[in-house]
């Protein structure tokens, strides 16, 4: 029988030193055979990430260490012996890996092309390039980029988030690795787009003789694509086996409760109904110039949001869905009058556009965002505590005392620990630093808050304990909630109405009930059907 590709034997990853040491691997033991796709599953800070990440050694050197006598052998090679030089041509040449936060993984300053270029040259030697740009536009058609040809030359931000994670994808399929380490690969992409994505890593597995190790909290996924699985907690891996086995005959119990988690539950009714909405945008547009030539003039718009209207009532719940690059995003931005747009904007009967800078930012004290990317929406250079404190400092509210009163009781409502005041964000998972953006959006009791796909880096078990938590606060402060998402099953738990997304423009809208049970629209359609099956 041949040999595995990757063979992980009793791996123990420990952060800190002296009594402060946290271990977060703890005799971890996984094989990979070749053209194999083995997921690896567990709530956020399972271990699953530092694990992955010891593959390719890329943890933080001195505060990440490996006690005990563990092994990383990639193709008869002890990976934690390797010197670094040899460790280089591995990263990125026969080992690819997709990261789970694309902002942060993409080098702003430079165009999509130049970074894709960057790891075909490295690995591959230097090229005409022509033959490099070539060879990038072909990525990003085979990751379903539209107009491939014209993103080429666009900077990270200019990209939606699925958009992004598909940069990434192109990016660690650039030198056709042997084995793919796929951290959370479909986290940012729409359910209309993952199951593309995840059928494309499948064939390239095929003609590559690639395996894959996919590492995510979406189950559906694992059901679909996996050959086996791994479950994880607590740096511990409980349970392996092959995938059908683990969804139909599960050994271990926390196996068994991973399986049951699941969005559930509805909108809390309104328990009044006023008039006068929360927040109103009427005509909404946000156009940007497509500028060429030397003098650079404007030739054409790309319209991201053409013409949307739209209400808000105090303590209601409004779910935005539609594919990547819908314009979901760039509404909740140009609510908040993070970026110019056309059309009117009325919060409270107040018209926003009219309103100076320092009115405009007393009146964001009720007016919060959570955003997607949370490691690139927190400072790394502040503390949890300064973090969340930071608009209470903004504002004027209370004392020093009173504040860290207040940012402790926050972050022990969203599930977090009064100990993590004094924590920085990168010493937490995925999860848990979304818990911290939503926290600091919470610390200064806004009206409404817009969740720009607040759950999508949340593994299943997280993401119903943080619905169930915005059910009760919007209970309890009669909050108001724009919820932006491409998983619908979290949609249908929270939002009391649905308003549906394509190219910019609304298709369909209605009560949340009525737009699951009876959709109208072919998009519509499609979207539910590839999400709720």
């Amino acid at each position: 029988m041949d040999k595995p590709l990757l063979e992980i034997k009793d791996l123990s990853v420990a952060f800190g030193i002296g009594k402060e040491r946290v271990l977060a691997v703890d005799r971890a033991s996984l094989t990979i055979n070749r053209c194999e796709t083995v997921a690896l599953v567990g709530e956020s800070g399972s271990g699953k990430s530092v694990t992955a990440h010891s593959i390719l050694r890329l943890l933080p050197y001195p505060e990440a260490s490996h006690p005990g006598d563990g092994r990383i052998i990639f193709a008869g090679q002890d990976v934690l012996g390797l010197p670094e030089k040899k460790m280089q041509s591995l990263r990125g040449g026969r080992i690819g890996m997709i990261f789970q936060e694309p902002m942060t993984s993409l080098n702003p300053l430079h165009t999509i092309v130049r970074q894709i270029s960057e790891s075909l040259r490295l690995h591959r030697g230097g090229g005409l390039r022509k033959e490099l740009r070539a060879h990038s536009r072909e990525l990003l058609e085979l990751v379903g980029i539209e107009d491939a040809g014209r993103r080429l030359e666009a900077y990270p931000h200019e990209l939606s988030g699925g958009q992004r994670q598909r940069v990434m994808i192109a990016m660690a399929l650039a030198n056709e690795p042997e084995l793919l380490i796929a951290d959370e690969p479909t986290t940012a992409l729409d359910v209309t787009v993952q199951a593309q994505v995840l059928g494309l890593l499948n064939e390239l597995k095929e003609r590559l003789s690639m395996a894959i190790l996919l590492i995510t909290h979406d189950l559906g996924i694992v059901r679909h694509y996996a050959d086996r699985v791994a479950v994880m907690t607590n740096g511990r891996i409980v349970e392996v086996g092959e995938s059908q086995e683990i969804f139909q005959k599960p050994q271990h119990p926390y196996t068994k409760k991973l399986l049951a988690a699941e969005p559930a539950g509805e909108p809390r009714p309104l328990t009044e109904t006023t008039s006068a909405p929360l927040l109103r945008a009427e005509n909404l547009k946000v156009w940007f110039p497509i500028k060429k030539g030397f003098w650079q003039r404007t030739v054409d718009y790309v319209k991201a949001v053409d013409g949307v209207s739209l209400e808000i009532k105090s303590g209601e719940s409004l779910g935005v869905v539609g594919e990547s690059g819908s314009g979901k995003s760039t509404l909740g931005f140009a609510l908040l009058r993070l970026l110019s747009a056309q059309g009117k904007i009325i919060f409270e009967n107040q018209d926003l556009a009219l309103l100076s800078s320092t009115q405009l930012r007393s009146v964001r004290r009720y007016l919060q965002v959570v955003f997607q990317d949370p490691f690139a929406s927190l400072n790394p250079r502040l503390t949890v505590g300064q973090i969340v404190s930071e608009g209470l400092d903004l504002h004027h509210l209370g004392n020093a005392r009173e504040r860290r009163c207040l940012v402790a009781e926050t972050l022990i409502e969203v599930g977090l620990e009064e100990a993590h005041i004094r924590r920085y964000p990168h010493e937490f998972s995925g999860g848990q630093r979304q818990r911290i953006a939503i926290a600091r959006a919470l610390v200064l009791k806004p009206k409404l808050i817009i969740l720009d796909e607040p759950t999508s880096s949340l593994d299943r078990l997280v993401q119903a304990q943080v619905i169930d938590l915005l059910r009760d606060l919007q209970i309890k402060h009669k909050l108001s909630y724009l919820f932006i998402s491409h998983d619908l099953k979290v949609i249908r738990a929270l939002c009391h109405r649905v308003l549906v997304l394509h190219q910019g423009q609304v298709v369909e809208s209605g009560p949340a009930a009525v737009i699951f049970q009876s959709p109208k629209h072919p998009y519509t359609q499609t979207l539910l059907a590839a999400a709720l099956q």
